[in-house]
Formats: C-alpha cells, structure tokens, sequence
C-alpha cells in the first residue's frame, strides 16, 4: 500500500503565495519523479511542475519563473512554492510520484487526494 498526503492548499488573494507538501509513505521501494497536476471546473487535468530523483525539474509555461518544485529524498516528500498566484491558477491540485513498490515489478502511477487552490480577493 502506498499513501500521496497533500497539504497546504486554501484561499489566497492574487498576488499571494502558497505552499503545497506530499508526503509519499507506505511500501515504497524506489521513488522516481514526483510532479504536481491540477484540473480547473471544466478543463482536463495538467502538469504544472514534477522532479526527478535526481532533481531535474520541469514546468508549465504558464507557472515559469512563480512556482518552484524541490523534494527531500530522505523524507519521500515533494513541495510546490507558488508566488504571485493568479486567479487562473484556482485548481484542485494533485500530486503525482511514479514509484516501484518492489524491484521485481515496473514502476507505476500514484495519485493524492488532491488539494483545493483558490486564488481570489
């Protein structure tokens, strides 16, 4: 059994910051990329940031230069700093690990509960 704990999300007004924390726990062998994900009413789910293991990152046009995803190793979590939030980044957002739970079988797709933002004054 392998847990994604997100938390961190809430109301923020335009401009502001937030942070979001996973926390991957369970029978986790080898944890490769954590990434976060996010689906506003009415649109598909995408990528806004992920990390590789060995600290590779890789983000959406649109959150460039604002949000920043790092992880400890050592704990299996990842974060999401986001700066100068906009009322377009409003989302539930998700956080991704792909992850082997033991070395004889491939690597997989795991998924948190999700964590609502909303960025409104």
């Amino acid at each position: 059994q392998v847990q994604l704990v997100e938390t961190g999300g809430g109301l923020v007004q335009p401009g502001g910051s937030l942070r979001l924390s996973c926390a991957a726990s369970g029978s986790i062998f080898r944890l490769n990329t954590m990434g976060w994900y996010r689906q506003a009413p009415g649109k598909q789910r995408e990528l806004v940031a992920a990390i590789t293991s060995g600290g590779t990152t890789n983000y959406a046009d649109s959150v460039k230069g604002r949000f920043t995803i790092s992880r400890d190793n050592a704990k299996n979590t990842a974060y999401l700093q986001m700066n100068s939030l906009k009322p377009e980044d409003t989302a539930v957002y998700y956080c991704n690990a792909v992850l082997q739970t033991t070395p004889f079988r491939p690597s997989t797709d795991y998924w948190g509960q999700g964590t609502q933002v909303t960025v409104s004054s």
